[in-house]
């Protein structure tokens, strides 16, 4: 809980003692005391809770801003504080307080609903490396990454950060790109290729050509983007507020109106300022200021039981009206864990093949060979290795018990095994050559999660007209992963700001949703109409930039998300309506002189109470 809310709280429990013990006093007083001494003793608890929704409309004045929702519900309560001093009429100071206190109870499940102080997206900074290591006259020199200039040469040894972009000019290894593309399988760099700042160095030692400034490569760009997609992101403003802005200057206008206008005209003063300041109570938008909030803070609630975290009731409405949900794929759609996902052995069993691979891949660093292992973990069995050569960019040769056993990709197959030919599998393959003769291949793939197929098939059946999957992986994974899903699109090989380029050509077609796990999906949870994250296993900055997140990393609770969503908008509307249908009818009867002032507070109160009640649902 916030220190705002905290502090909010407080004031709603001293106010309401405060109340209470004036309640009190007026009971055991009898009325023997004048008007304004108890008008002095309500003071007390209205002030506590009031004074910053009359500081908001005092300042709301000088800002030229009049007609706010604090303005009103000033003018109302301040209005039922005086009313008890016109000819004739009864003291509300009671209703008085008890209308700023809703309001501020209102205000309270607002804040907590909503959730308006964020953590700052500093986990973001993790892909930002501290230093680089840079060729300069002959010597290698640590220096902050901002100093590399273009056309430097830089030094990344294993298992560093790649500070800034560039092109490799010597060595050959594996790279980690998981933050920048959400890529499960490590990727083969050698010299001439590309390299992006924010990956991972796996295996060798690289030098590296810098072609790029700090502050533009791929690293400083993924955080500016989450910084400038959270400005660019469209929020539809809150119901009470638009409301506000067009019934608070009616209801001035109107009380003014019955206040002077037949004042003016028979003399009777008092009769037509009580029903100009009736007015005004009953206008009060106590039941909408509160009902709303908590209806969207109950399905807040509701979600949260289901392991699913909304960011605030401003979400509700695009929630509930989703009309395409984009997803990325590794970690989302898929396992995210590289493993042996399927064995095809030739003249040769499974259980052997498998053995043979990850015995030659023992002492390997790279991923691949931690695959293999994982497969297969009995490294006491009778087995003598020797002469163990890793090839880079080819795979590793071995001796295993006597036989000759090499595991590799496909070019080295090709150099190995005369008549060996390619295979088409979605998925990285590792080969096996024994003594020269091919003997199969092995399968590391990333696994389907079981529920994604379930998750699709719950989206189309709530009403969801497009679903899309965008991957930094190859095209043959994607499209095998799309066609499993009977996904409607899906775009591969896309760097973070070519997700966000994707978001943004499906955003005109109605409200989207982004639906990731990881550091490389921040930008385009931030840029998505709703930001779903992965929360469980998901990444932090990921966390912090999306909108929803699913605690449960079930792709199956976005369905869910949205059927909560449709339920919570369906009861705000039925408070709306019911609220302003009973208002403007004792309104009506407010102006012919017809209600009285217990039904005035009928139409704040008890509706209130009534649409409060039905909020209540939204729990459920």
């Amino acid at each position: 809980m916030s220190p705002e809310v905290k502090a909010k709280l407080v004031k709603i429990i001293v106010s309401t003692l405060a109340l209470a013990g004036a309640v009190l006093l007026e009971r055991l007083t009898g009325g023997v005391w004048e008007k304004w001494q108890y008008l002095l003793v309500y003071l007390i608890p209205y002030l506590i809770i009031g004074f910053d929704t009359l500081k908001e409309a005092a300042e709301s004045l000088f800002h030229g801003e009049a007609l706010s929702e604090d303005f009103l519900m000033s003018v109302a309560t301040v209005g039922a504080l005086v009313i008890g001093f016109v000819p004739g009429a009864e003291t509300q100071f009671p209703e008085a307080v008890f209308v700023m206190l809703f309001f501020q109870v209102g205000e309270l499940f607002e804040e907590m609903a909503e959730g308006r102080s964020r953590k700052s997206i500093a986990h973001l900074m993790r892909i930002r490396p501290d230093h680089a290591n840079v060729l300069r006259d002959g010597r290698t020199l640590r220096v902050n990454p901002s100093d590399v200039k273009v056309g430097e040469t830089i030094v990344i040894k294993m298992g560093e950060k790649v500070p800034v972009d560039g092109v490799v000019i010597e060595g050959h290894s594996s790279i980690d790109t998981m933050a920048l593309t959400g890529e499960s399988v490590p990727r083969e760099i050698k010299t001439g290729d590309d390299i992006l700042s924010g990956c991972i160095n796996l295996t060798g030692l690289l030098k590296v050509r810098t072609t790029k400034e700090f502050g533009e490569s791929t690293a400083s760009k993924i955080i500016d983007l989450v910084e400038n997609a959270a400005e660019k992101k469209s929020r539809s403003e809150k119901f009470i507020t638009r409301f506000a802005k067009v019934y608070t200057p009616i209801v001035v206008a109107l009380a003014a109106a019955i206040a002077l206008i037949p004042g003016i005209i028979t003399g009777e003063w008092s009769t037509w300022v009580y029903r100009g300041l009736m007015f005004l109570v009953v206008s009060c938008p106590c039941a909408l200021v509160i009902s709303v909030p908590l209806a969207f803070f109950g399905g807040l609630g509701g979600a949260s039981k289901k392991g699913i975290l909304i960011k605030g009731s401003n979400l509700m409405e695009s929630l509930s009206s989703l009309n395409t949900v984009v997803f990325d794929k590794t970690g989302t759609l898929t396992e995210g864990v590289f493993e042996v996902t399927d064995i095809h052995p030739e003249k040769i069993s499974e259980k052997e093949l498998l053995h043979l691979a990850a015995h030659v891949e023992r002492h390997s660093s790279h991923p691949i060979a931690a695959a293999l292992r994982k497969a297969y973990p009995d490294e006491a069995d009778d087995c003598t290795i020797e002469d163990v050569t890793e090839l880079a960019g080819n795979g590793v040769v071995a001796t295993v018990n006597g036989h000759r056993v090499a595991v590799g990709n496909e070019k080295h197959m090709a150099q190995l095994c005369s008549g060996w030919v390619p295979t088409e599998h979605h998925g990285t393959l590792a080969h096996v050559a024994i003594d020269g003769e091919y003997a199969g291949y092995i399968v590391i793939s990333d696994r389907i999660k079981s529920e994604s197929r379930q998750a699709i098939k719950d989206l189309k059946a709530a009403g969801v007209k497009k679903t899309v999957m965008l991957t930094g992986d190859r095209e043959s994974v994607a499209m095998h992963v799309a066609k499993k899903l009977r996904l409607d699109e899906f775009h591969a090989q896309l760097l973070p700001a070519q997700k966000v380029e994707q978001v943004e050509r499906l955003l005109p077609e109605g409200p989207l949703a982004f639906v990731g796990d990881g550091i490389n999906d921040a930008p385009v949870l931030a840029r998505a109409d709703i930001g779903i994250a992965m929360g469980a296993l998901g990444s932090d900055a990921a966390i912090e930039a999306a909108d929803v997140v699913l605690m449960d990393d079930k792709t199956t609770s976005v369905a869910k998300a949205i059927l909560v969503a449709r339920k919570t908008v369906r009861i705000a509307r039925e408070n709306i309506v019911f609220a302003i249908g009973i208002k403007v009818l004792v309104l009506a009867l407010a102006a012919l002189g017809i209600a009285h002032m217990w039904m005035a507070v009928f139409a704040d109160v008890g509706v209130m109470v009534l649409a409060v009640l039905n909020s209540m649902r939204s729990l459920r």
